[in-house]
């Protein structure tokens, strides 16, 4: 029976994940609206969307292989297994010895090739310069990463998510100058890889600065419905790793009964409504930079995540 219960929350973390991921973006949307003094697209827009481009035609690209057919589900099954190995609400899930840092960077790393493969396939100009910049940025995002994990680690023993986050909510922890460090690092990749101000803009077309885009812009109907879904749980995924590594309370711990999993459930819900707010007040308060300077962006999230991990050979203490 406690077999049954335990493949049951997994399977409803999975449900959650996918339903919540359009949910917040549509939140993200409202919210930036509100601060910029519009009224802004109703919360519940991007489901719509997503439902009028299910039931429009593919058109596909004249010079398209079959790659370009497939790809789009390869992108959305990487990522939502990615986001399913997430802690949400509950820790020691069925799942949870799969739960690794390093396993969830090769399938977002999986999903990024896929996507920039994506944008060559099709032989336009826009598609290949959207997608030689998504691989400037991985080549600069992904070192960045390693450093982040590498400090967790160090401090936790582990990459194992729900050992990580058991690790934080210890009262041993404390205030730790690795951890802040590897905290904005985390949070400058998060921006970077789900293409968001100021390394991109995803409410615009613009030829010249579009990343993430031009690579979709052969896209159409079901596929570009699949893509954008996963677009939102790729950034649902990077609030919730936010959320389960440094704002670790409020999940239900293992094998608790079903009144725990529904205080996780609201609790999860709002980390995902304040990491929402937060993101959109900060892409309000800031402009997009050029393409040239993301290089300086990136190369300081990888100096954070590299100090961190120096100050723990240093200093356990720091």
């Amino acid at each position: 029976m406690a077999v049954i219960f335990d493949f049951a929350i997994q399977n409803a973390q999975m449900l959650l994940v996918l339903l919540l991921a359009p949910l917040l973006t549509g939140f993200v949307r409202k919210a930036k609206a509100r601060l910029l003094r519009r009224q802004g697209p109703p919360l519940l827009q991007p489901y719509r969307d997503l439902l009028r481009l299910s039931r429009k035609e593919a058109v596909l690209a004249e010079h398209s292989s079959w790659l370009f057919r497939v790809i789009p589900y390869l992108i959305f099954a990487s990522t939502w297994v990615a986001a399913s190995l997430v802690p949400t609400f509950a820790a020691g899930l069925l799942f949870n010895w799969s739960a690794d840092l390093i396993a969830i960077i090769a399938l977002l790393g999986s999903a990024r090739f896929f996507l920039a493969l994506a944008g060559m396939d099709a032989g336009t100009s826009f598609g290949g310069i959207g997608s030689s910049r998504e691989m400037m940025i991985a080549t600069l995002a992904e070192p960045a990463t390693i450093m982040i994990v590498f400090t967790l680690a160090l401090l936790a023993g582990s990459t194992q998510l729900s050992h990580v986050a058991g690790f934080m909510m210890s009262p041993t922890v404390g205030l730790r100058v690795s951890l802040g460090l590897a905290l904005v690092a985390l949070v400058m990749v998060a921006i970077a890889e789900n293409a968001r101000i100021p390394i991109d803009n995803p409410a615009t077309h613009l030829e010249l600065t579009m990343v993430h885009e031009a690579m979709l812009l052969e896209y159409s109907g079901r596929h570009l419905a699949v893509i954008e879904l996963a677009a939102s749980l790729k950034l649902l995924l990077y609030i919730s790793l936010i959320a389960c590594v440094f704002v670790p309370w409020g999940q239900a711990a293992p094998g608790a009964g079903a009144g725990a999993q529904f205080i996780g459930v609201a609790a999860y819900v709002g980390k995902l409504a304040v990491g929402g707010l937060l993101l959109a007040l900060f892409e309000t308060a800031v402009a997009k930079m050029r393409v040239f300077r993301v290089s300086d962006f990136l190369g300081a999230a990888l100096m954070l995540g590299l100090l961190g991990t120096l100050l723990l050979f240093v200093s356990r203490s720091l």
